[in-house]
């Protein structure tokens, strides 16, 4: 891991990372504030209402299942220009925090930057 990062699960085995993020949405108390650096694929969901949210998939060691981290990148990243395609492989660092929305409690990866 670098100095700079608490959890690199780009350096974990598919099994591990699947595992590690597993933990991450099912005890996200453990992890809040930590700096997290992940890589999978790049996805994004709008709604009707123009919400969007990001999301880098990480696979399991098969590549049958998948684990979704949400993150936010910060101000200096311009939508479209500035983020990746769809599909797109992504390595993205940033500090680990959760929210609740609808009664309901969601992880993301808050101030994210892009790597690489």
């Amino acid at each position: 891991m670098g100095p700079d990062v608490d959890v690199d699960l780009t350096e974990l085995s598919s099994t591990m990372v699947y595992a590690e993020v597993y933990n991450m949405v099912f005890e996200p108390a453990d992890y809040v504030g930590k700096t997290i650096k992940m890589e999978g694929m790049y996805t994004r969901y709008e709604d009707t209402a123009g919400n969007a949210w990001n999301s880098c998939l990480i696979m399991d060691a098969t590549a049958c299942c998948s684990q979704g981290l949400e993150f936010e990148l910060t101000d200096e990243y311009t939508y479209p220009d500035d983020y990746p395609e769809e599909g797109d492989d992504i390595t993205v660092t940033g500090t680990f925090d959760t929210y609740t929305e609808d009664g309901y409690e969601f992880v993301t990866i808050r101030d994210a930057k892009l790597l690489g």
